[in-house]
């Protein structure tokens, strides 16, 4: 070949490089380029759900294409979170996920189907807000105090609570609750917060452990009433109800939060980019203003510190499992 057909290949070669490089830019650079899907785990109607639909609203705007939020129920959140686990990692499946998803695969029985481990099988994207767990109470219960519910549930006159699910942070909360008051109350255990506040009202279950956002607007009527916060120090969302801790009980802080991972395998490129929506998100002032109305703090984070904190609920939640040997049914 001669010196100039050379010359010639060796530019068209570095000029096909340079457009498939360019391509590959732009395929990265173009994302979304179709709907985009928020999965929950949960009936609609909880925090979890309410949370996502407004991150979706906010995330649409930012994107240019539709984030539509798809409620995926059932096992404790594991359908779903499994479901998401082994989805393509290309960013078009999230999920937007409580701490149930390091605890409730401690809990599932073997060969359910939906079984995942946190740690390996997800891609932590950003911790979206913390919340605080209240033990609350149907105004037919008649007590108005801790010490009262402690007195009834030794009689024998409180006998049930209702929860979320198995395995998540409210029966985790519960289980520890009985431990340090002295008390046995058997789970009612429901696919989700809203079902288990219905029956509250309904007076099917005489209490719950529950976020605040699911039953505060029933507070001011006294239909129900909140009797401790499960932190060591009293909520700014309820500074009048005292927590768990000042009054005597030991070992009992648990708390819930709220998080956005994907399927492993997403690339560090795309995992900054959505992580760099949701930090933003959660600076807008009506966004903020809203998560208050459900009482969640805002908080953000970098990929890596979800992780760590994912892993070390994993490994937390995983000992207290075990210890009071806690399965779904």
């Amino acid at each position: 070949m001669k010196k100039s057909a050379r010359r010639r290949a060796l530019v068209a070669l570095t000029a096909i490089a340079t457009l498939l490089a360019t391509g590959g830019a732009t395929a990265q650079g173009s994302y979304p380029t179709k709907p985009v899907t928020l999965l929950v785990a949960y009936p609609a109607g909880g925090d979890t759900d309410v949370l996502a639909r407004l991150f979706a609203e906010k995330l649409t705007a930012r994107l240019g294409q539709p984030v539509v939020v798809e409620n995926r129920t059932g096992a404790g959140g594991t359908i779903g979170t499994a479901y998401v686990a082994k989805a393509a990692p290309d960013g078009y499946t999230l999920l937007f996920a409580p701490n149930t998803i390091s605890i409730s695969p401690h809990v599932l029985r073997p060969g359910t189907g939906a079984s995942y481990d946190p740690r390996k099988d997800l891609t932590p994207i950003t911790l979206l807000g913390t919340q605080s767990l209240f033990v609350v109470v149907n105004k037919a219960a008649g007590v108005t105090r801790i010490e009262d519910f402690v007195t009834h549930a030794k009689a024998g006159t409180l006998k049930t609570y209702g929860s979320p699910g198995n395995g998540s942070p409210m029966h985790i909360l519960a289980e520890l609750f009985n431990k340090s008051a002295g008390i046995k109350l058997t789970q009612i255990p429901y696919r989700g917060s809203a079902p288990a506040v219905v029956d509250l009202l309904g007076g099917q279950v005489p209490m719950m452990y529950s976020t605040l956002g699911p039953v505060s607007q029933y507070f001011p009527s006294g239909k129900l009433i909140p009797l401790a916060v499960a932190d060591k120090k009293r909520s700014p969302f309820a500074p009048n109800v005292p927590s768990l801790a000042e009054l005597g009980y030991k070992d009992v802080e648990v708390g819930a939060w709220q998080a956005v991972v994907g399927p492993k395998g997403m690339s560090p490129e795309l995992v900054l980019t959505l992580n760099k929506h949701f930090n933003d998100i959660l600076k807008m002032p009506d966004v903020v203003a809203r998560m208050a109305t459900v009482a969640v703090t805002p908080q953000g984070s970098d990929p890596a510190a979800l992780g760590k904190l994912i892993a070390a609920d994993y490994e937390r939640y995983g000992r207290i499992v075990k210890e009071f040997g806690i399965q779904a049914d």
